[in-house]
């Protein structure tokens, strides 16, 4: 790999995508970012990645810096081996050929993965969990989902659906989850699913808007019935992590996404349930992530200096 080698990474959301230029080392050299514009349907969405990761390298070598890989996430079910991004409701992409489009378009040895996935890849690597060897990484946001990082490697799964720990049944009375089943993780005990809670029991309207954050910060100043929200989901969500301690044994779990931003009006009242459900199972390190909204980027980055390695292996063999 040259000395000036840099790759192209891009993490795609369903409002704007996160872009940048990174060296070998994981350092990002520049970094942007872009709307993605879903509402324009996923033939435009296409367009739009393909046109900035175009406009990305052409900026490395105008800098004096070599693009020697492309790495893109996209949220939905990814078939990694192949390069499809086989569905998101997210951007509208159905069995769209993302890798195939981007080697045609911009030359370069092109890695696709799963945002989640991605971004537990980087906080394994290079954040919260660097080190560990085992690494579950869980973003909590409007959704719930996991990576489970081995050794540096994050697990696909048979069909490309590895880490859905946000449809694990921790409540069967409890509310529908968007996939149709109740008592999903995510149905208890996601950002959305708390505000709903909140406010369903604060005047039985479902629409009133709060927030997450303002539930974590009502409990912390102790109103009650944000204290009785709050430790619902945090029941709920001790519960999920006991299951993934269960099936997956990992040293480290790394919380993501923007309920973790709660910081320690999280992490101390879930290590502590955590724990009281740990029984002959070893109690994983309970951290928040390292890398914030960047580490699905520089998952991606990461996904692109593997593809250029192989590369760079098969053209000297």
């Amino acid at each position: 790999m040259p000395a000036d080698a840099v790759v192209v990474a891009l993490d795609v959301g369903g409002t704007g995508m996160k872009c940048a230029l990174v060296r070998p080392d994981g350092v990002a050299v520049r970094t942007e970012r872009h709307p993605t514009d879903a509402a324009r349907g996923p033939a435009a969405v296409v367009g739009t990645i393909l046109d900035v990761a175009e406009g990305l390298a052409d900026k490395a070598r105008a800098d004096g810096l070599t693009p020697v890989a492309l790495g893109i996430a996209v949220p939905g079910i990814v078939d990694e081996a192949r390069g499809v991004a086989v569905w998101s409701a997210n951007v509208g992409f159905r069995d769209v050929p993302l890798r195939e489009l981007a080697v045609a378009r911009l030359g370069l040895p092109t890695a696709l993965g799963h945002d989640v996935r991605a971004g537990g890849l980087a906080e394994a690597r290079l954040g919260a969990g660097r080190g560990t060897g085992h690494v579950l990484f869980v973003a909590i946001g409007t959704g719930i989902a996991a990576a489970h990082v081995v050794d540096g490697t994050a697990v696909v799964g048979a069909h490309g659906a590895a880490g859905e720990i946000g449809h694990i049944l921790v409540r069967p009375d409890g509310p529908r989850c968007g996939c149709g089943r109740p008592g999903c993780l995510e149905a208890v005990a996601s950002a959305a699913a708390i505000g709903r809670r909140y406010a369903e029991l604060a005047d039985g309207s479902p629409d009133r808007p709060v927030t997450a954050a303002e539930v974590a910060e009502r409990a912390a100043a102790g109103e009650p019935l944000a204290g009785r929200v709050w430790q619902e989901a945090v029941e709920a969500l001790a519960d999920g992590l006991a299951s993934g301690q269960a099936l997956f044994d990992v040293a480290t779990i790394v919380l993501g996404g923007g309920l973790a931003q709660a910081g320690d009006g999280l992490l101390v009242p879930l290590r502590a349930a955590l724990h009281e459900r740990m029984t002959f199972h070893r109690e994983p390190r309970l951290v928040a992530a390292a890398l914030g909204d960047e580490a699905g980027c520089l998952g991606a980055a990461l996904l692109a200096l593997d593809a250029a390695r192989v590369r760079d292996h098969q053209e000297k063999r």
